[in-house]
């Protein structure tokens, strides 16, 4: 199958970057800059699936359960990115192309990690974050690696980044959980923006799953069990958390998921206000067309504002894959709900072993 190569200097693409996101382009400029940033994330596609094949066996060696999957970065993620982080350039961004690694305890996690520090890769390993020693104040955990790519192989593609994101089953299931409630609210909860009251339910459950798994608390979150434990109560009965969680699940629970089998990248298309999730399936030699139809669902989410939508291309390998990995486009947040309830019903009489 063909890849898409960078067809534009960094130069270009920045500027592409640029005129996303000012408020002064002209519709002209805007479709130039998608044209720009489109090529530019298609070109991810070659070193994302290099990178996530290896990941795969990796986690595999770990957990045979662990589940693997791959996206390309949203436009409006991209968007929202380059306003958040004014000094950032488009070209400079390293999770274009990202990949993660869901396992069933922070042992494997551990361990995985330690396969990419003990193995001899001939790419460079760029950036390293440990969210799991140290949350993020929203209450998100897990390990990232950024690598550059190389081959003297294929040198079209050399220089660009990958980001892998490493976590548990529970760190999984709340990210999803966050995701799928700011889908639904369009807020972009998972940046620390939108509703207050939502923003401190996550970062408190993000201590309740620390407390399970034996790792660091979230700050600004009260180190006393009970204390955390009252407060979580307060914020899950006056958010009607598992009622809203539930709802969305039901709206989206009919999807037919075994007519796609045997298929290799899927556009899922999210529209909240109708509870309804649109997927097209493509055969992996369907790539570029997948790519050409993601950038037009894109565009209509970028510019119908009448009708909120989400739109996401992704990679697995199999349908029940595709489920696990992107629950929030399924609204599947029944793990998460399931922890909510351990938390307020019988707090912490046990942990989950870190050994």
């Amino acid at each position: 199958m063909g890849w898409t190569t960078p067809a534009f200097s960094h130069r270009q693409v920045n500027a592409a970057g640029r005129a996303l996101i000012d408020p002064d382009s002209t519709y002209d400029e805007r479709e130039h800059a998608i044209t720009v940033i489109n090529n530019w994330r298609s070109s991810h596609a070659f070193p994302l699936n290099t990178f996530q094949m290896y990941l795969r066996g990796k986690t595999k060696q770990v957990d045979r359960h662990g589940l693997v999957a791959q996206r390309i970065k949203r436009l409006s993620a991209i968007e929202l990115k380059l306003r958040l982080i004014p000094d950032l350039r488009l070209a400079q961004m390293q999770d274009i192309g990202g990949c993660r690694a869901v396992v069933g305890s922070i042992k494997a996690v551990n361990q995985l990690h330690r396969l990419y520090e003990e193995t001899q890769f001939k790419h460079e390993l760029v950036h390293f974050d440990s969210y799991i020693q140290s949350p993020r104040d929203s209450g998100y955990r897990g390990i990232h690696l950024v690598y550059r790519y190389y081959s003297d192989k294929n040198r079209a593609h050399n220089d660009l980044k990958v980001e892998m994101q490493l976590r548990t089953r529970l760190q999984h299931a709340w990210a999803t959980a966050v995701e799928t409630v700011g889908t639904f609210k369009q807020q972009s909860l998972k940046s620390g923006l939108g509703d207050k009251e939502w923003l401190r339910f996550f970062a408190l459950m993000g201590s309740v799953i620390a407390l399970r798994e034996g790792t660091s608390l979230v700050s600004d979150t009260p180190t006393d069990r009970n204390e955390l434990v009252r407060e979580l109560k307060e914020y899950v009965e006056g958010l009607d958390v598992i009622g809203h969680l539930g709802g969305y699940r039901l709206l989206l629970d009919s999807v037919p998921l075994g007519a796609f089998r045997g298929l290799s990248y899927f556009l899922l298309q999210l529209r909240p206000k109708e509870g309804r999730l649109l997927i097209t399936p493509y055969q992996r030699r369907q790539s570029e067309e997948a790519s050409r139809q993601y950038l037009e669902a894109e565009r209509q989410a970028r510019f119908d504002f009448a009708e909120e939508r989400d739109a996401v291309l992704v990679s697995v390998d199999s349908m029940k894959a595709l489920r696990a990995a992107y629950p929030n486009y399924f609204a599947d947040t029944r793990r998460f709900v399931k922890e909510i309830m351990r938390a307020v019903e019988s707090p912490y009489t046990h942990r989950t072993s870190t050994t």
